[in-house]
């Protein structure tokens, strides 16, 4: 089949794409202990600036939403000039990248925040377990894992902390040089836990009905859009998703209440994660995609599992605008190209995935690259 549907223009919001194919925001740990990016960064999204447009990694815009090792972060002067460094490097490659706007709630160890207790709408702990800092004097490949912590349920202040937090990521990131920014509300999240009602146990405003718990999403899309025109905003999503404790009793009549929401502030797209094959979530038994579509006339993009033949055909179809693609983009910085010529895909070394400077990172080489070494 004919991938040319992913070689096809696309405006989105006010940013014009040269193809379709979108590179997922992919969490690498290559910022420094202090969550400052580093010029490895922007090597390696330089050497993927073909993409249509990059999303960045999940970036923090709070200390106490920053719950990985060694992501960055969008809250401090370091951080803004750290992540110029990358998109000048970007911008120079000719290619466009959104910085993708964090904020972890629940999901934050409290070991990266001094001990402090997580905060998240309801005191309800998320399922599983997660990275932990790397001990002093440990260079193991492998990072110690611990499981998630009761965290504290957010007073109204602390809401009102989150939002202005959001709100000033979205202010850096245009600092940064960023073309625009994509805010995350899928994956369990902090704007997820406010979403869904297997974590949003509120009895006030922002929790009950449908209505309350898109409250905090509503206050952070108002703010986000007074720093960044709304054409240059996108919102990630995953409505059907139950990783680590998620679930929402009535998927589809959430994405379709998201959808009324993005298309009344006219934000550039909305990124919808439904698998259409199992991996890092389940394949949704009942799709949303329709009830969105019905509810949000503008662009989105799909995520979840795709090859270039199964999204040119999404594409073709009506059923995406465009297509993101995150582990293939890992080993393959030429992945466009190897699309456009049928080339087979390196496989990912995930013993690096997370750590290891430019091994396992920027050391992928083209496709061309790689046959002269080989032969």
């Amino acid at each position: 089949m004919s991938h040319d549907a992913l070689f096809q223009p696309l405006t989105l919001g006010t940013l014009a794409l040269p193809n379709r194919i979108v590179m997922a925001p992919l969490t690498r740990g290559r910022a420094d202990e202090a969550n400052v990016p580093q010029p490895v960064m922007g090597e390696y999204y330089a050497q993927r600036a073909d993409a249509g447009l990059i999303v960045s990694e999940a970036t923090a815009v709070h200390p106490l939403g920053m719950g990985w090792y060694r992501v960055p972060g969008i809250w401090s002067d370091e951080m803004v000039a750290g992540w110029q460094g990358v998109t000048g490097r970007v911008h120079d490659a000719g290619g466009r990248i959104f910085c993708q706007i964090w904020h972890m709630g629940r999901l934050v160890l409290p070991d990266y925040i001094g001990g402090q207790q997580p905060v998240a709408p309801s005191a309800i702990a998320s399922e599983g377990e997660t990275f932990a800092p790397r001990p002093a004097g440990d260079d193991s490949l492998f990072l110690p894992m611990k499981p998630y912590a009761v965290p504290r349920e957010m007073t109204q202040a602390d809401i009102d902390e989150a939002v202005a937090a959001y709100g000033r990521g979205a202010a850096n990131a245009r600092r940064a040089g960023f073309d625009g920014v994509e805010i995350h509300g899928a994956n369990g999240y902090l704007i997820d836990q406010f979403l869904k009602t297997s974590s949003n146990h509120r009895a006030d405003g922002y929790g009950g009905s449908l209505e309350n718990r898109l409250r905090f999403l509503r206050e952070v899309i108002a703010a986000v859009v007074a720093e960044v025109e709304p054409g240059r905003v996108g919102l990630r999503i995953s409505p059907t998703s139950e990783r680590k404790g998620m679930a929402d009793a009535d998927p589809g009549a959430l994405a379709e209440a998201i959808g009324t929401l993005v298309q009344e502030y006219g934000l550039a797209y909305v990124h919808l994660i439904e698998p259409i094959a199992a991996g890092f979530m389940d394949v949704p038994d009942n799709p949303v995609m329709d009830r969105l579509r019905g509810a949000y006339k503008g662009a989105v993009i799909q995520n979840g599992g795709f090859d270039a033949e199964k999204g040119a055909q999404f594409i073709a179809n009506g059923d995406a605008d465009a297509i993101s693609f995150g582990r293939p983009f890992m080993a393959n910085p030429d992945l466009v190209d190897r699309f456009r010529k049928g080339l087979p895909l390196a496989e990912v070394n995930f013993d690096y995935a997370y750590v290891g400077e430019e091994k396992g990172y920027t050391d992928y080489p083209a496709y061309a690259e790689a046959a002269e070494q080989a032969g």
